[in-house]
């Protein structure tokens, strides 16, 4: 028996045994299903935590399945479509996906996506269940409790400092904060116009949270205002 278990459903054999493939190797438990009707009767006898659905299936397509599915069940779905318009992809996600993908795809970057949405999923149980101990950003995961930061499964060492600044802008997200707004509310006392503290942070922090910290993935500057973590 593998870890979590994943439910594959495809019209075509050789999509669904190419992702089993890859699934199994990673240590997932593999459920497969031809179409949507499929899928909906494996869901009643089986506990599964996420689930890769095809969109255009004979008997029922990955649509219909979705909105049924989202009826009474809340895991991961992520949406595989040989269509890439924009409209497939806002259908897909309105109807109750998480994720899509378009075909053809590299099994790689699903089973990265397969592992970002489980991490989420988890996570997101875990904040409403520790209330507001864990922040959670996309794979970002900030304990309040502990100070531990990780990305995905890597863990990342911050200075006090700079773990109160990314706390303070992650728990806020979607508000673009001032170099002011943000040092006045870490460091508790009145901020010096020539100070550029909270720069030589954030610079600091995008180095070690960051891939690429030209290119933040997180922490957006706003031009001419601030910092931001978006939603």
């Amino acid at each position: 028996m593998g870890k979590e278990v994943t439910l594959v459903v495809d019209d075509e054999k050789e999509i669904r045994d190419l992702i089993g493939i890859y699934l199994s190797n990673d240590g997932y438990t593999v459920i497969k299903a031809a179409n949507g009707l499929e899928a909906l009767n494996v869901l009643k006898n089986d506990n599964v935590d996420l689930i890769i659905l095809d969109i255009m299936m004979p008997i029922m397509d990955g649509l219909e399945a979705c909105m049924k599915i989202r009826e009474d069940k809340n895991m991961p779905i992520i949406m595989l479509s040989a269509k890439s318009e924009d409209m497939d992809k806002i259908m897909g996600l309105t109807t109750g996906a998480d994720d899509y993908v378009s075909k053809p795809f590299n099994p790689l970057e699903l089973l990265a996506r397969v592992k970002s949405q489980l991490r989420r999923y988890k996570s997101l149980n875990l904040v409403e269940e520790k209330d507001e101990s864990v922040v959670v950003v996309d794979d970002l995961y900030i304990n309040t409790n502990t100070h531990e930061i990780k990305i995905g499964d890597k863990d990342v060492r911050l200075t006090p400092r700079e773990f109160d600044i990314l706390l303070f802008i992650a728990k806020n997200r979607g508000i673009v904060f001032s170099v002011k707004r943000i040092y006045e509310a870490v460091w508790k006392e009145e901020f010096m116009e020539s100070d550029n503290t909270i720069m030589v942070h954030i610079r600091k922090i995008r180095e070690k949270i960051e891939e690429n910290p030209r290119k933040p993935r997180f922490i957006k500057t706003v031009w001419g205002v601030g910092y931001k973590i978006e939603n």
